[in-house]
């Protein structure tokens, strides 16, 4: 992918020595964990400053009979309380799809640094599709977004769970 600053390190010429690593290999594992579930399969991966995986989570809503048990949720709510702390500040999320609104406003509300997302969602989504939640005047706090990681294994990932459950 190239190299991308990853700590909060002032010094450009530190920066610019220091290589991405990405964790959307993760988000991909949950995602078909999902779907093997018979979820949507979406994963999501909450990462430390310092490059820990703290939290992971598959979408869940038809296990637990939850309209929000939405992977992003789940994993935002799994690495809350493993820091106990309601404020994610420095971390970032790793998700398969982009994320919907109510998603996108959890991602604010937890103060997330920077998101990265798979496949973009033009039917739900709701960071660079309407309603761009981040870009509306009533969000507090939007992370840096970086789209298209491993967009492909997802887009697919995605339309054969769908081609599927339609028995084609």
């Amino acid at each position: 992918m190239g190299i991308v600053p990853l700590a909060n390190d002032p010094n450009p010429q530190t920066q610019k020595h220091m290589t991405f690593h990405t964790h959307m290999h993760a988000a991909l594992k949950e995602a078909r964990t999902a779907a093997s579930r018979g979820e949507v399969p979406v994963g999501a991966v909450i990462v430390s400053p310092t490059g820990l995986v703290i939290a992971s989570a598959g979408n869940r809503t038809r296990e637990l009979n939850d309209p929000i048990a939405h992977a992003e949720i789940l994993a935002i709510r799994a690495a809350c309380a493993e820091l106990g702390q309601e404020r994610l500040i420095g971390h970032d999320i790793y998700v398969t799809l982009e994320p919907c609104p109510m998603c996108a406003a959890a991602i604010s509300n937890a103060r997330l640094a920077r998101l990265y997302y798979g496949a973009s969602d033009p039917k739900s989504g709701g960071v660079a599709q309407s309603p761009r939640v981040f870009s509306h005047p009533q969000c507090h706090h939007a992370p840096e977004v970086y789209d298209g990681f491993s967009a492909n294994e997802s887009e697919i990932l995605l339309k054969s769970f769908f081609a599927a459950r339609r028995g084609g």
